[in-house]
This record gives structure tokens, sequence and C-alpha cells, in this order.
């Protein structure tokens, strides 16, 4: 995180957030607005109700390319990379040789290569990570000339339809190279809010003008980082650095379902040796959704309790819900009390307050399937 404003680097769209009113704050080093003058709660559920659309531009983009690419990124995570079809994406992690998580990042085949984005606040360790494991005959090519824009919402499809029709025939995880309002892109179906849209890659010097098409569009509005992390929330969707990082597991994390089948059989991944034994065995705490009860939300960090005892776990995001109508939070618990429904007990500056295990998502997930 950048200390001064000054030394904030800026996202391609960093003059038209200004022009739109975003209230900007330091996030991974660049400036990035948290929200427009419609506010938190209404971008969250205009998101929900139409469309949104978000720069994520400070994420990090790369195409890794020759013959061996995807065992080259396969001696790195537990997915299957060298299974994933042409034109489909996958959500993957980069685990640790202790068997952490080093980042979460998302892979598409395009056929002649493929493409990865990666957390913003990781992508310089990431590449340099995935460089230094290459063989020869595989390179990584980053790509900071390229802007990510995210069209999310039910309306999604219906409003980019006369820009790409070609889009609206996409499911849940296609990829697809389009050319938008007459841009040249990289286009995912997916995204981080549990709703339907897409991811759109397209080179630096054209970002403003195709935001500037999109949000024309009829429904369409600008959406800042802080509906952002509310909507992820509802998803039960996990941030890097907050919900998992290098001390946590795939396995206590939740995220057990992103290890392919096959590698659950080669065990030739980054600290596969923890993986298989937290499989085996149990994990001693693992990530739960968690319901406080009221309205009053529980933030990262509260400590979680059994009801009037001993402290077994912690909370690692939380907020209100808009669409929920409620608090909401994710943390990891000891095992014994991960039940969904279990009673526990958060302590909120000092006070408890009650709560439950609950299943996520939330918010139910509407995606493109």
């Amino acid at each position: 995180m950048a200390d001064s404003a000054e030394s904030l680097l800026e996202t391609p769209l960093g003059a038209l957030h200004r022009e739109l009113g975003g209230r900007m704050v330091p996030f991974a080093g660049y400036a990035m607005p948290v929200q427009y003058p419609l506010g938190i709660l209404g971008e969250h559920l205009h998101c929900r109700a139409a469309a949104g659309l978000f720069d994520v531009s400070h994420m990090g983009q790369a195409e890794l390319v020759g013959e061996n690419a995807a065992a080259a990124l396969e001696a790195l995570t537990p997915a299957d990379v060298a299974g994933l079809k042409p034109m489909r994406q996958r959500y993957a992690l980069l685990t640790t040789e202790a068997g952490g998580i080093f980042d979460d990042f998302m892979v598409a085949n395009f056929g002649n290569r493929l493409f990865l984005v990666v957390n913003a606040s990781r992508k310089h360790d990431d590449f340099a990570r995935i460089e230094a494991a290459l063989p020869a005959g595989v390179k990584l090519n980053r790509l900071p000339d390229r802007a990510l824009l995210a069209l999310q919402g039910p309306g999604a499809a219906a409003a980019i339809a006369p820009l790409a029709p070609a889009l609206v025939a996409m499911k849940f995880m296609d990829v697809a190279e389009v050319t938008i309002a007459g841009v040249p892109c990289f286009v995912s179906r997916s995204g981080y809010t549990g709703e339907d849209g897409y991811e759109i890659s397209v080179p630096a010097e054209q970002a403003e003008s195709l935001a500037r098409a999109l949000l024309a569009l009829p429904g369409v509005a600008p959406v800042g980082l802080g509906a952002r992390d509310s909507l992820r929330l509802e998803a039960g969707l996990c941030l890097y650095g907050n919900d998992i990082d290098e001390t946590t597991s795939p396995v206590e994390a939740a995220l057990t379902w992103s290890i392919g089948k096959r590698r659950r059989m080669e065990w030739n991944f980054p600290g596969a040796e923890r993986v298989r034994e937290d499989l085996a065995n149990g994990t001693q705490r693992l990530r739960v959704g968690i319901r406080p009860e009221g309205r009053q939300p529980a933030r990262g960090h509260t400590p979680v309790h059994v009801p009037g005892g001993a402290a077994i776990g912690e909370i690692t995001s939380g907020g209100f819900g808009p669409s929920l109508g409620g608090p909401m939070a994710m943390g990891y618990v000891a095992r014994a009390h991960a039940t969904d429904d279990t009673p526990l007990e958060l302590m909120v500056r000092g006070k408890p307050l009650a709560a439950r295990v609950a299943a996520m998502p939330f918010v139910a997930n509407r995606y493109a399937r």
C-alpha cells in the first residue's frame, strides 16, 4: 500500500473516475474509486438489479506461451491446467511448499496461450515466482499495457448485446476474443460479485473509450471498491490477504474443489504433502459463513467464541449485506464448531454478539450456466 497520494499509481481510467465523482482511496498501491455519488449501498443494489461497471485494471495480467505451458504452470498449482479445454477459464491457487496459498488467480486457455489474471497486491511476487519455475521453451509475458473492466449484474448480457452480440451465447467461465465498440478485447463470462457478467481485458490506451461506451448503455452505472467488497462477501468469495494467505491451506479454506482430480492422484504440486494430510485427516479449523444476530456487523479480526466460553476462531471479512438485509461475515472456526447453524459468540468491542454458522453464499449466485 502506498503511503502518500503522490506515490499512488493510476489506472488508465483515473481521470474518468474523477469526472464521474469517484471518491479515490489507496488500494494495493493504486488510487481507486471506493464509491461514486450513488453511494456504496446504491451501487451494490444497482449491480444486483441491473448492471455495474467496475475498474479492476490494478489486477495483474499475463500470458504464458510455449508448447509445455500447461505442464509448467501445474508445477506451481494443484489445478488441472492441462485438462482445461480451449476457450474456457478456471479458478486456481498458487500454493507454497508448506501447503499455504501464495495467491488465487484465474487461468484461461486461449488455444495458443494461457491467459492469467492475478491479484493486484501479489502480481509482482506471482509473476516472479512463475518465471523462476519455467522450463526452456515456456515464457511469461507480463501485460502491463492492458486494462481490465468488469460488467456485472443480471442486465449485463442484455446491455452489452448491441455492441457484441457474440457475448450473449457465452456460458459461465467461457472466454472469447471479441471486438466491442471497435476495441479488440479478451473476454471471460465471470466475475467477483456472484452475478452474471463479463470481465473484459482491453488495451490500456482504449480503456477509457470502451468504458464510456459501456456506461452509455441502458442500465449500466459505475461501481466502486466498496460495493465490490459487499457483493463478493454476499457471494461467499475470498479476498486474498483477508480470508486466505500463505498460512491457510486449500482444505481449511474450503477451496478443495479447485484441486483437480488427476492432481489428487499425482500429488506433484507445491505443498501436496500438507494438502493430502488435510484431506485424509481433516483440518483443525475451517472457513465458514457467519450470520450475526440483529443488525450490528462484525468486522475482520473479531474473535469468535463458544457462547459463554473459549475462543475458537476469528472473523476474516465482515460487513452489512445490502441484498441480504443484515450483517454477514466469514472466518475460521475450530472444525468441531463448523457445522451450519452452530451457535457462536462474537466479541465486538469487548461485548458478546450472538451469531450462528451459516451456509455460503449468503445471496444465491446467478451465473449463466
